[in-house]
């Protein structure tokens, strides 16, 4: 599969084949989908298996023991994809939060950075219009807070919906990105900032999901209001990479 899009789930039975039939619907050659779950009790591991059959393996599985966070699930995921050979690796959502029809758009940004993100904070972007004032406040103020102390030269910097080349994530140190939660999206970023990656932004409508549970809780914010501040230090040593093209 020449891109994979990796979609940690956590009981996401009543959204998974909807989406997978939705994203290998798209019009892009070589698409597949990684499903990490991480031992749903609403059996979402075995119907992910029941989607790669039923895909002529399309669809991959990694099963995971218990919940273990969104962190090691991208990181295994990444891991993963790239033995799997992928030339372009997507993360997104599976509740549908994020637009599918933009997938083929960030693929053809690709071709000129080395992360392409589906921004809900450049222009044309935007939050669910049913979000109260309060919640689109604080989602607001939580990636200007990320990026002004890691001085990150991206707009939507805690956003989930990314495609990255192969040569980026081979070139980051997965096994130094220990964020397990909300701010492990602003550590991927802010790494790749460090090693002197380029971005791109495509504006997306960001939807409330209309089934299953969210996972984002206060406790999680708050985790990731602390643990920015330590990235400062953690990637102290790491140094811009040189440019071959």
């Amino acid at each position: 599969m020449k891109t994979v899009i990796i979609v940690p789930t956590y009981n996401e039975a009543e959204n998974l084949p909807r989406l997978v039939a939705s994203v290998l619907a798209l019009p892009m050659d070589g698409l597949g989908m990684l499903i990490v779950d991480d031992n749903s009790p609403d059996g979402t591991g075995q119907l992910a298996e029941e989607l790669g059959q039923k895909y002529d393996g399309r669809v991959q599985v990694l099963h995971r023991p218990g919940k273990m966070g969104l962190g090691t699930a991208y990181i295994q995921g990444f891991k993963c994809a790239l033995d799997m050979g992928a030339e372009m690796i997507g993360q997104m959502d599976a509740d549908f939060s994020h637009p599918i029809d933009t997938i083929p758009l960030l693929a053809q940004a690709l071709k000129h950075v080395d992360v392409a993100i589906g921004s809900r904070y450049v222009p044309g972007g935007r939050l669910d219009d049913d979000w109260p004032l309060w919640r689109k406040r604080l989602s607001a103020f939580g990636n200007f807070y990320a990026r002004t102390i890691l001085s990150l030269p991206v707009q939507d910097v805690t956003g989930g919906f990314r495609l990255w080349r192969r040569e980026t994530l081979q070139a980051i140190p997965l096994d130094r990105v220990r964020s397990n939660g909300y701010v492990f999206q602003v550590e991927m970023a802010y790494v790749a900032h460090r090693l002197g990656f380029r971005f791109t932004e495509i504006p997306i409508y960001f939807a409330e999901r209309t089934c299953g549970q969210s996972k984002m809780s206060f406790r999680i914010q708050v985790e990731a209001a602390f643990n920015t501040w330590a990235l400062l230090g953690r990637y102290r040593d790491l140094r811009r990479l040189p440019r071959t093209n």
